[in-house]
């Protein structure tokens, strides 16, 4: 029986023709290595070559890269265009070129362009209400490879009229014969990356689409251009630049993809109304996207199903917290709950030691020294028996293998900012938000008083009433200077007896 299967079938299998384009000494390290979860190779003229993997980098060579080995890949690959990358025919490899200041390619990024079906299942449901999708995240973390899955489920699956806009080529691949991967989508190649946003335009007056796909939505005329798009009732699935939802409503260029922002004075009636300043900030607008997804790692997402009322929660001081959704799969590996922390941390045990992962060691040491934590931040890793992460990152694959080789306990922070460090650190430690700071600060004030009387006279003290979670905190206070403090009365007034040293 014939093989019908086109040479290059949506699935992960054409790396060799990656590999073919590269020198040989290259080649065969790479012959040597488990390359399934490959990211790149990276050719820079007068250093060794070197092969990327999630988390890790692996020189191929103890030879630097020559021009030669530049000239070599690069004559076998597509052309340049204008916005430096190139591609191989029929493939959804990219290769990115690096020029002097006279022109001529003097690195080179050979990314791996991979499809993998079934990633597009976290969100079908959504993808099938033929609302406007919008997907975030940080460089190679798996958009396009989404966004050209979603293309083959509209178009194969759902029977609908798909035309993909793919200005580098990445999504339906290089040539003028689309990858499989796509299916029966339609793709129109953009000649110039400053042509996207007409292209885009071309393709609902000339091709009646039912659905536009789009890639890396970057100006303000493509974001006019895809509001145009929506406006004209044709369903649009894109990727703008931007890891989170609240990094593009402060984006001034594509805030208008999720309904943009203007400054508004309110009535002095109305502010109190309110229960705000007179001068607020509000959404300008519907926005143009009613889904954002935000793509934490492959197969793991954050979702915002209502991107207006997501949005306006950002804008009146809240976090959305969108729904955490994700796929089970070989490619994903172990995951860590987005909603869930690890093991509590006993304070009352050990000293926290507290490594900052994608977070401010300064920020970090901040609350620890303003909540007068039993904790301090390490440098190091395998030094830590607490990951503090930004929640963002919360699925990299470097922070679970810190996890797995430390024992460490790992908590995630919703934003790199002190506000929210400090709300994740009075978890942990078990203090209670909601009590006046200035109250906290006094009992913190007299317990530390009370310690220095203790330790000069050797007579018992005891302390005001205080509730259980400031107990708790000068509990610690006492204990750094090792001292014991006995809880006695009944609440409301009970209270901390220091003892000295026997």
């Amino acid at each position: 029986m014939m093989d019908d299967t086109p040479p290059n079938t949506p699935t992960t299998g054409d790396l060799t023709h990656l590999i073919e384009v590269l020198p040989d000494p290259i080649r065969q390290s790479l012959a040597r290595l488990f390359l399934d979860d490959l990211l790149e190779v990276v050719m820079d003229l007068g250093r060794p070559p070197e092969a990327r993997f999630p988390g890790r980098v692996l020189d191929l060579s103890p030879k630097p890269v020559s021009t030669a080995d530049i000239d070599q890949v690069v004559g076998q690959v597509g052309e340049f265009g204008a916005d430096n990358r190139a591609g191989i025919e029929r493939t959804l490899h990219r290769i990115s070129a690096i020029r002097n200041r006279k022109g001529r390619i003097i690195g080179l990024t050979l990314r791996v362009g991979r499809a993998v079906p079934g990633t597009v299942d976290p969100i079908r449901d959504l993808v099938e209400t033929e609302k406007n999708i919008l997907l975030l995240g940080r460089p190679g973390v798996g958009k396009t490879t989404m966004l050209r899955e979603m293309a083959r489920v509209l178009a194969d699956e759902l029977g609908k009229r798909v035309v993909v806009v793919d200005t580098s080529n990445e999504i339906g691949g290089d040539g003028d014969i689309p990858h499989p991967a796509i299916g029966r989508a339609r793709r129109m190649q953009v000649p110039h990356p400053d042509q996207q946003h007409a292209v885009m335009i071309e393709a609902v007056e000339n091709h009646m689409p039912e659905v536009i796909v789009i890639d890396e939505i970057g100006t303000e005329k493509e974001t006019v251009a895809a509001r145009t798009i929506a406006e004209r009732g044709v369903q649009l699935i894109g990727t703008a630049h931007g890891n989170t939802l609240e990094n593009l409503v402060m984006n001034p260029t594509l805030s208008d993809l999720v309904g943009g922002i203007q400054t508004v004075t309110l009535g002095d009636e109305e502010a109190r109304f309110r229960g705000t300043q007179k001068t607020i900030t509000e959404r300008k607008g519907p926005p143009t996207f009613d889904v954002v997804v935000e793509i934490v790692a492959l197969g793991n997402l954050v979702v915002h199903s209502n991107t207006a009322s997501a949005v306006d929660d950002l804008l009146r001081g809240y976090i959305p917290e969108g729904e955490s959704r994700r796929t089970e799969s070989e490619t994903t590996g172990k995951s860590i709950p987005l909603q869930e922390a690890a093991a509590r941390f006993s304070p009352e045990a050990e000293t926290a030691r507290i490594y900052p992962y994608a977070l401010s060691p300064d920020s970090v040491s901040r609350v620890i020294r303003d909540l007068r934590l039993n904790a301090r931040v390490v440098a190091y890793p395998e030094d830590a028996n607490i990951l503090l992460a930004l929640r963002s990152r919360g699925f990299d694959q470097r922070l679970q293998r810190m996890e797995k080789e430390t024992g460490a306990s790992v908590h995630l922070v919703k934003r790199n900012s002190t506000a929210q460090i400090r709300h994740v650190l009075q978890d942990i430690f078990s203090l209670v938000d909601g009590h006046d700071p200035d109250e906290i600060r006094v009992a913190v004030r007299e317990a530390e008083d009370a310690v220095e009387r203790v330790m000069e006279t050797g007579a018992s003290i005891e302390l005001s009433p205080q509730p259980s979670p400031i107990r708790r905190l000068q509990h610690r206070i006492i204990a750094r200077c090792h001292l014991v403090a006995e809880s006695v009365g009944s609440e409301p007034l009970r209270h901390l007896i220091i003892q000295p040293r026997e």
